[in-house]
């Protein structure tokens, strides 16, 4: 006599790995800011570690809902929310202390626009249930955004152990920001037909 396979509930999914470590991601973010707020370079260190630790949970807890099929719709709402307040507080710590200021001000600026206007335009689709998959060019933007934003939060200390480190993640910024215009436009060309659809 075979047993019925039980069934995960929805609370149960709600303390799945996956979804716990999407919240740690979340969690993480005041604490990163919390960082920006102490002098000296240990508190910059302790801030990348946070970033890098969060930066990773991004990839695992997608992987572990994949491979252990717990994907849920909480997971896939608060996901993409995590990963843009990580990246949108990270922005906004580093130029509120002058680490990004100047011309690459504007690198931040559309990096924050275009996670904004994608947004919009998933949810918008989403309603339509029309899905618009993560191009391979948008996986490189995400990569090399993170490394930017690494570096910047190294800052001083980072430039302390290895200088230049400030001038390459300025670089790579503006590389994601490029990246991140094509990519953007790329998602705006994928639902533009549903956008002017009466």
């Amino acid at each position: 006599m075979s047993e019925t396979p039980i069934r995960p509930t929805q609370r149960s999914i709600a303390w799945s790995l996956p979804n716990l470590l999407t919240y740690g991601r979340i969690l993480a973010v005041p604490a990163l800011a919390f960082c920006f707020y102490f002098p000296g370079h240990g508190a910059r260190w302790t801030a990348l570690a946070i970033f890098v630790i969060a930066a990773l949970t991004d990839f695992l807890d997608g992987y572990l809902a994949r491979a252990w099929q717990q994907q849920s719709r909480l997971g896939q709402m608060l996901d993409p929310i995590a990963d843009k307040l990580l990246v949108a507080v990270s922005l906004l710590m580093m130029a509120g202390d002058g680490t990004i200021g100047g011309w690459s001000m504007i690198a931040a600026i559309i990096i924050l626009c275009r996670e904004i206007l994608v947004s919009g335009l998933r949810e918008f689709l989403a309603e339509l249930r029309v899905s618009v998959p993560v191009t391979r060019l948008a996986k490189w933007k995400t990569a090399v955004q993170l490394i930017a934003l690494a570096l910047l939060i190294a800052g001083p200390a980072g430039e302390a152990l290895l200088p230049g480190t400030i001038l390459v993640g300025l670089i790579a910024l503006w590389i994601a920001a490029t990246l991140t215009l094509y990519t953007g436009y790329d998602y705006f060309r994928a639902g533009i037909g549903h956008l002017m659809a009466d």
